[in-house]
Parts: C-alpha cells; structure tokens; sequence
C-alpha cells in the first residue's frame, strides 16, 4: 500500500518499505527482538577501511546525471547482479508545501495518481501487478515518489506508465470521493496510536509556523474538505518533468536507456511557472516551553517524547550529530539505554536525526517501565545528557558510532531497490546524489570534541519540548455471536470493476521474452549431529546474509507458561559461560556485525548481517549463544519487566487484539495455535523453565542455516564445522502432533472494543491448507486474484478502490509445515466497517459459485512468477527462501522449479481451489475498535 514515509536512524529520512508478505511462519507471533546490533570499533581507521572496502562501487561511482530539455533529472546507475531493475520518480514536494487548510493534499493527490490517466481510464494498480512490479509509492516532507521494481524486460512499460500519470492523471469527483475515504481511513489508523497523537501535538508546538509541524498525511478536517480543482491545481504545479528526479537502477544499457527515456519523458513540456507557483514556505521557527505537553487519553503505556530543533541536512553539523544520536541510543552499551533501560526506568528507548532540505530535528521517545513516572523519567534523560555534554565522549564511541553509521549504510544499500531511494533522496533533500559519500566523508572526520560541540549547541534545556502521554484507564470487552439474519448489506456490482480484459487492453507493449535466471544452486551439507547447512555463494558485493531456523516457537510453549519460547529467543544473547551481555554486544559492535533471534509459531528465526570478513564473529558468537547462554537472573528480570510493558502496548493496538481473538476462535484451547502470553503466565515463568526449555528444544538436529554472500565455500564448511561440530544433543527432538480442527458451523462474530480508538480492524477467515497440500500452489494463484494485491485484486477493486471503504485489505494462505490458515484483514473506518464485511463476503461467495476467468489465472500467474524473480535479487529474501525450502523439506532445486510449478498451475485448478477452500458462510470475523461498532451488527 502507498502511504507515509518512514526513516531510517541515520542523517536522511528514507522509505522503509512495507512489504504485505505472507508470513514465512503460521501465523507469527509479533517478533520477540532479541537484537544486539551496536556496530562499533576501537579503531579510528575501521570506520574509513570499512567505506574504502564497498562505498565507491555501491553508491555512485557509477551513477550517470542527465538533465532532459524540459527539465527532467535523470539519475542511472547500472547493478548486473541479477535481471531486474527498479524505476522511480520523486518529485520535488511534499507536506512541506502545505499550510492549515489543506494540509495533506499532497497526500491525497499521491492516492489519486494510481486511480488512472486519459489515456488509461483504469486502476494503475492493474497495470503495475499485471507487469508483475513491486510498485509502491510514499509522500514525506520534502517529496513524493513513486517506486517500481520488475524484470528488466518491463523497463520501457513501467517508464511509459509513469509519463503517462505525470502529464494525464484523471482527478474526478468520483475519484476523490472515494479516495477520501480511503485516506480518512488511513489517518484514523495512524490515530490508534497514542505515539502518533503525542508526536502531532509536539511537533506542532516546535515548529508553530512551518509545514515541518503539520503531520504528513493531513488532518481529517482538512481532508475532508478537498475539493477537486484545488487537487487538480496542485498537480499542475507540481507534477512536471522540471520539478522531478527519474532514478533508474538494475540490469539495463545506460545509452539505450537514455534514448528510451528521452523518447518517453522528452516529449513532456515544462509546465509555465511549475517552479514558481510552489507554495511559499514561512521562516523556520521554533517553539519550546519549559511545561510538557501532557495528554491524557486513552492507551495502555506511559510515553516521553522530548523533539529538539536542529539545522538543514546541508549544515556541517549533521554528520557530528548522526553520530551523537548513535552513542546515545544504539546498542546496549549506548548512553541512554543503559540510564534508562538497564535502570529498569524505561522499556525502550528509541531517537532519531531528520535532516531536510529546511530544517530538522532530534527525537528521543521512552516507553516507560510499568508504573514508572515520566517525570522522574525525563529528568534522568536530562541528566545523562548534561552529564555526556560536561564530561564528554570517549574515542572509543565516537569510533564505534562512526563504524556503525557506515556500515548501515553499506548493509541497507544491497538491493538495487534502496540504492535507488539512497540516490532519489540525496537528490530532492539533500540537493545532490552525492550527498551520501560526502556525508560518509565527514562523519570520518567527527571527533569526540566535535558531538560535545552539536550537544551544547542544539540539546539545551532551552530549545526542547516534552510531551507526555499519560494513559487513561482501558478496558476491552466482547460483543459474542449475533444471528446471522441481521446481514448488512451493500449494493454491490461485480461487472463494475474492470475486467482483466481491459487490463491487457491498456497495458504499454512488453517484451514477452522473459529472462532466462542463472540457475545457480545452494551446496548443502550437513554435520554429524545432524546441523543442516545451505551456502550460496554471491560475490556482487563483499557483505553476507546469515538466515537461520531451530524448531523452537511458540507452539512449544506450556498452556501456563506462554511466552516461555520468546523469554528463551530474547536472552540468549544475554550472556555465556565465557561473555556476558555487554562483552557479546561490544564484540558484533567491534565488527559491524548484526544478529538477532526472531520467535514465531513455528520456529525460532536467526538473522544476521556482516561485511564478508566479519562473519566468523557473527559464528563465534551464534555458536556460543545456542550452546552455551547461561541466563543471568537480573536480565531475566529486566527482560520479563519489559515484555509486561510491551504486552499492555499490543493490547491496546486493534490489530493484536483481532489477531489473537481471530487466532483463538479458530483453535480450541489446548491446540498449539491457541495459546498467547499473558501477564499472568509471565509472572509464571521462572529462570530453571528457561535453562530447561533452552536445554529441550535448542539442538542441531533440528536447525538450519543458509548464508549467501562473499565467501569461499571450503573455508565456510571448516569454519562452520569448527564451531558447530561439538554441539551436542542426546534423545530424540520434541515433537507435537496438531490435532484436526473443525470448519466453523455458521458464521462467528466476535467484536472486542478498544476505547478511544478511531479505525477499526477486521480478520476473517479459518482453517487452511499445509505447505504440503497437492493444492498450494492453485491456492496462490486463487489468493492473488482475490486478494494478493490491495488494488488489483478483486477485494481491492472493490472494497478498496471502487468504495473506498478500506486503506488495505489483503487475503493469505498462511501454509505451515503442522497447519494452514485461511485469512482477509482489513483496516476501516468504523462507520465502513459492517459494508466491507458484507462486501467481502459476496465476493468470497461469488469466486466460490462461479470461480474466476482463465485471463485473470494466466495474470495472477505472471504477477507471481515476476514477483518472485525479483524477490531473489534481494539477498535477505533470497536467504530466506533458501532456508524456508529446506526447513519444509522441498528439494534444493525448489528455489527456481517454483516459477514452473506456478506456471503449470491450470485454470481449472484454480477454480477447484476455489469451490474446496472459499468458505463464506463458515467463517469467524473478528472486528476490534471503538465502542461504536458494538452499537452495529458485524457480519
């Protein structure tokens, strides 16, 4: 889904993707992070080797400028890893351009631009999943981009798209109806977070006379009041070739893509006074006070917010201040965290620079510990900050914050999807593509004098505003079973939607010719206590992707004990019988490295991420942890004091709370999908429980690793036989056996509500298919034409795009190794939520009646086997793909027999899969929101 940009910790704001997978592991539990990723080093010169070894050749040593005639920068950047490419544009506005008034029009129009052209009167999402892309786009402070990444055979298409909606976007009043809702509904979901409020209410109160204070997506007031000439205004001054940047990375011919690019976009003319009609922008002023703004409202978790005002992204001060925010608050060595966290004070502790192209600022958030006062807690932030600025930083953090900064950079700028954000963003905020490696110079040169310098300049007690979020009380309650007589219904019109064959019909020509993929297999090999391990070489670039599986989740966990798998994931990096927990972290720190243990039903996952000749540390200290963690009392005391604090945050969030309800009225209780931590049985879990469990479950014989990257595979077998080979388990391996779960008899409701909740959140669905079902892969086709896409499948061309009734709504077969689950969740504004339900079940009772077109099977085939093909230029995705066939036991040759198995899939197929597993009069929906919905009757 198009939305809001997100940022990364460091210097500029760029977009984390939001991906809509399906999950790796039935139905996941929200990941329990044990993450130590403090990326540091001792050594001045660790921070220049570092970019030396991979910053000219993954940056812009190769990146070509060309500006068009009529304005139009043109950024490209050849990556031959793999045969994909992604092409972006970014114009040069934002919420930046806004005022009190019409503040989120720039938002809006975002929406708007995949709603359709002149020349292609249809939902752009179509044409996008049609080519098979991995399109997206987000709105921000200083511009909007729209992304997509295909095989490289769809270049000139998606180019021919995007010239298309930046001269003829249709802005109609249907259009905007519609799409209002749509945003509406996705500001409410922003509403639901007591985070998001307490942000708004502070950065309105720092930035009173500057559009850096108003929120980017707008205000509901404001929104509701847009009216289609001063949306269609905006486009006209804006969207122009003069006021854009066209990046282009991946596996294509600078030269003839210039011509192609020039033949596109050369023909668009400048549009008159494009550039001078941009919406004046106030001086930057800053407010501070020395009273917190308090809210009072309803929410589960006490929250500090502290925002600072801080210079523009070009101000030589940056780089000093990235790498202060980096000794304040990454890792668990880091000043903050252990004022704060280790105190028991706070449960987290989270901050952040923004850099933009007229100011920015420093955030620093505390999620209080239970019972914890904000005051005590702010004046403790206070206090370690004053005393950082009078005694200063030591070398040692300065150089460990410096290696830290570069190697993020290095680690997020794999795939050629984010080397392309890096370069649109350098060059709308930063005003150059090369802004990065100038940056990177600079933070190489920050000294210890230089980040007390920027904390005695900028963090003074002076310029800050406070805000506190200060919890009313809360209370959930269920509205149970209502008769199925009492149906909403809506006046729906399958033939409105346009048909598959209109797609084709205005789909840009393609090259049909698809690319052949080097078929290049991982080398399995497995220990003689039974470690699996699966290495892939890849050299494009010297980093390498560690993805690792122990048949540890949450299933495993006792009915009074739950959360007992996550306590055991969580600490393990908490220390052995040989480190404890601060020399682990300082270790990953010293060498760039990351690792962290992720808990879900299934299993426990591993990640980690290096430079190539670190990852002996990232083994070391893997081995280590599995073999020997010791799990010292006081952090698991810490560790359960913080879990407690993050349960009563998830219980406030709509969709934890329909997720597990959902989850729990599929399986009865004793099923090993039933169960979910509580406070109760935390409390329950003690330390032997954790030594026992750890002792039980963790074992070789059930674990996997797979790394891709730089290295020679004889060196990685000994090098993992070295430190794996010992590791020892005696006995046969846990197992559970699920026990068969029943189709619901009728149609079950159930409505938990939330107060002071504006958007609601709906799960529908049931039991579903195993990964090894002979049906899976129709199933896939069948999920992506009902609802694999938000716009382009057929609940989102309905619910989503033609009623506007839903900013997602997207359907999954999660298929798991022991159980399957069909779902559809949605995100609605209360007053929508009872006609999205009844619209999406006549679409489920339509497909299971009729089925669906040959034409739309052959589609959805080509938009799987495309987006597959790009997933695996992606080395995370890659990694994971690789380790999630052999944990399912698929042959090795799985990783690309998958495009044919889809491709076999036939139109029949599909439709069988459709009669056997679309149920819509036996299904549970699970709506959780404000109390205004158990006024109405939820089917």
């Amino acid at each position: 889904m198009y939305g809001l940009s997100r940022f990364y910790k460091y210097s500029l704001p760029l977009l984390i993707l939001s991906l809509w997978l399906v999950a790796v592991f039935l139905l996941s539990d929200r990941p329990a992070n044990s993450q130590h990723t403090a990326i540091s080093n001792k050594e001045k010169s660790q921070s220049t080797l570092l970019a030396k070894r991979i910053m000219p050749s993954t940056l812009t040593e190769n990146v070509h400028k060309t500006v068009l005639e009529n304005g139009l920068t043109v950024l490209t950047k050849e990556v031959h890893t793999a045969p994909v490419v992604t092409v972006q544009v970014w114009y040069k506005v934002g919420s930046r351009n806004e005022e009190p008034g019409v503040n989120g029009i720039a938002h809006q129009l975002e929406h708007l631009m995949f709603k359709g052209t002149k020349n292609r009167p249809i939902q752009f999402g179509r044409l996008f999943s049609a080519l098979g892309s991995d399109s997206n786009a987000f709105t921000s402070y200083d511009q909007t981009a729209y992304y997509g990444t295909v095989e490289r055979n769809k270049l000139k298409a998606l180019l021919v798209l995007e010239a298309d909606r930046m001269q003829n976007s249709q802005i109609e009043p249907e259009q905007l109806a519609s799409e209002k809702r749509v945003v509406i509904s996705e500001l409410q979901g922003y509403e639901n977070s007591p985070e998001y409020r307490l942000n708004r209410a502070v950065m309105q109160a720092v930035f009173p006379n500057h559009a850096y204070g108003l929120p980017v997506g707008g205000t509901k007031a404001d929104v509701e009041k847009f009216e289609v000439e001063q949306v269609q205004k905006y486009y006209r001054n804006f969207y122009s070739p003069d006021n854009a940047v066209l990046v282009i990375v991946g596996d294509f011919q600078t030269a003839n893509t210039l011509e192609t690019i020039k033949e596109v976009f050369g023909k668009l003319p400048r549009r008159e006074g494009a550039g001078g009609r941009r919406q004046e922008v106030g001086v930057i002023s800053s407010s501070s006070s020395s009273s917190p703004i308090v809210l009072r409202e309803p929410g589960a978790g006490r929250l500090l917010q502290v925002v600072y005002p801080l210079p523009d992204a070009n101000q030589p001060d940056v780089p000093a201040l990235d790498v202060m925010d980096y000794i304040f608050t990454e890792g668990r060595n880091s000043r903050l965290y252990q004022a704060l966290v280790e105190s028991g004070l706070a449960s987290e502790v989270t901050a952040s620079v923004t850099s933009l192209r007229e100011s920015g600022w420093y955030e620093v958030l505390v999620t209080a510990g239970s019972k914890k006062d904000l005051k005590k807690i702010d004046s403790v932030l206070s206090r370690a900050i004053a005393n950082v600025a009078e005694k200063g930083v030591t070398t040692e953090e300065v150089e460990r914050a410096k290696t830290q900064l570069t190697a993020d950079v290095i680690l997020s700028n794999r795939d050629i999807t984010s080397q392309a954000m890096r370069l649109g963003n350098d060059e709308t905020t930063g005003g150059d593509y090369r802004y990065t490696d100038r940056y990177l110079a600079a933070v190489r040169l920050v000294k210890p004098t230089d980040v007390v310098a920027v904390i005695n300049k900028y963090l003074t007690k002076e310029a800050r505003t406070v805000g506190f979020f200060e919890p009313t009380q809360k209370q959930i309650t269920g509205v149970g079973d209502k008769p199925d007589s009492a149906q909403t219904t809506e006046n729906f019109s399958p033939g409105v939607p346009v048909l598959p064959s209109e797609v084709v019909k205005y789909l840009p020509p393609v090259d049909l010719a698809t690319d052949t993929i080097a078929q290049v297999l991982p080398q399995e090999f497995k220990l003689t206590n039974g470690l699996r391990i699966l290495l892939l070489p890849d050299h494009s670039t010297p980093t390498v992707t560690l993805s690792g599986y122990i048949q540890a989740g949450t299933e495993f966990d006792p009915d009074d004990r739950a959360g007992l798998a996550a306590f055991v994931a969580d600490n393990l990096l908490n220390g052995t019988k040989s480190k404890d927990v601060l020399t682990i972290a300082k270790i990953l720190a010293e060498r760039g490295a990351s690792l962290n243990f992720e808990v879900h039903r299934e299993g426990v996952h591993i990640e980690g991420d290096s430079l190539a000749g670190d990852l002996p540390v990232i083994l070391e200290i893997l081995a280590d942890v599995v073999k020997n963690s010791t799990f010292p009392a006081q952090e698991l005391e810490l560790h359960r004091q913080q879990t407690l604090t993050d349960l009563q945050l998830e219980l406030d969030e709509p969709a934890e709370v329909a997720r597990r309800i959902f989850v729990q009225s599929i399986y009865p209780k004793k099923h090993p999908l039933h169960t979910f931590p509580t406070e109760e049985s935390l409390q329950q879990i003690q330390r032997q429980d954790v030594i026992d469990f750890k002792a039980k479950h963790y074992r070789p014989d059930t674990t996997v690793l797979a790394l891709v990257g730089d290295f020679d595979i004889d060196k990685m077998r000994s090098l993992i036989k070295n430190e794996f080979g010992n590791w020892e388990a005696s006995g046969q391996a846990p197992t559970l056996k699920y026990p068969p779960v029943s189709m619901p008899e009728k149609i079950v409701s159930v409505n938990p509500v939330l107060p002071g909740k504006a958007q609601a959140v709906t799960y529908m669905g049931y039991t579903g298919i195993k990964r090894y079902d002979p049906r899976f892969h129709a199933a896939l086709v069948l999920n992506q034409i009902l609802g694999g896409d938000t716009l382009s499948s057929r609940l989102g061309a309905e619910v989503r795009d033609r009623q506007g009734l839903s900013y997602g709504i997207y359907s999954y077969f999660q298929a798991g190794k022991n159980a399957g689950t069909f779902l559809i969740e949605m995100q609605t504004s209360p007053a929508d939520t009872s006609q999205a339900i009844a619209s999406t079940r006549q679409i489920l009772q339509q497909i299971h009646q009729q089925g669906v077109t040959a034409l739309e099977v052959e589609t959805a085939k080509r938009t799987l086997i495309s987006n597959y093909n790009v997933s695996l230029a992606n080395p995370e995705e890659l990694t994971d793909r690789i380790l999630m066939n052999e944990v399912y036991g698929l042959d090795k040759v799985e990783l690309h027999t998958f495009t044919d198995k889809l491709q076999k899939v036939t139109f029949e197929q599909v439709n069988q899969a459709a009669r056997e597993l679309l149920h819509p009069d036996q299904i549970v929906v699970v709506t959780a929101g404000p109390s205004v919905l158990a006024e109405k009757s939820i089917r």
